[in-house]
């Protein structure tokens, strides 16, 4: 099947997409839940495993959990990578988190989310055309959610 009719450009098709990628993601992280016996190496690794294999979606899963965790944000400060955005850890980091972000959390996981798709179609990032975008539609999906709670408690000034 052509990736356009996987990621098409009309709102209701767009939005269908994207909730079907969510939840793919979903199970995917359920699954590595799931006690496969796959083992992590390190938790910062599923940044860079972007392939939907057992050992990336646990990878992925671990990197989450870690920087879930991490009372410091950290992960914040970091730049990413055009790997680091098609493996969604991050931006479903700021999702996950965006209640808990300060103000200037908030807008630094929106310029984050906002760079995403120039990064994840820059040429040479060795990633597949399906990567790209669905690492597009969640940036875009995480950019308007940071907007939002950026809107909703942040004054902008």
């Amino acid at each position: 099947m052509p990736s356009d009719r996987l990621f098409p450009a009309d709102g209701r098709t767009l939005a269908r997409a994207l909730a079907t990628w969510a939840a793919l993601a979903g199970v995917s992280i359920f699954a590595a839940c799931s006690g496969n016996g796959v083992t992590v190496t390190t938790p910062g690794a599923g940044l860079k495993c972007v392939d939907d294999s057992p050992t990336c979606i646990a990878e992925r899963q671990a990197t989450m959990k870690a920087m879930l965790a991490d009372p410091s944000k950290s992960w914040i400060s970091q730049r990413p990578d055009a790997a680091a955005y098609a493996s969604g850890v991050r931006l479903f980091a700021y999702k996950s988190k965006k209640k808990d972000l300060s103000c200037a959390e908030l807008q630094a996981g929106k310029r984050e989310a906002d760079a995403g798709p120039a990064v994840l179609r820059a040429p040479g990032n060795g990633l597949s055309h399906s990567q790209v975008s669905r690492g597009v539609i969640l940036a875009h999906e995480v950019s308007r959610e940071l907007g939002r709670e950026l809107s909703r408690r942040c004054s902008q000034s």
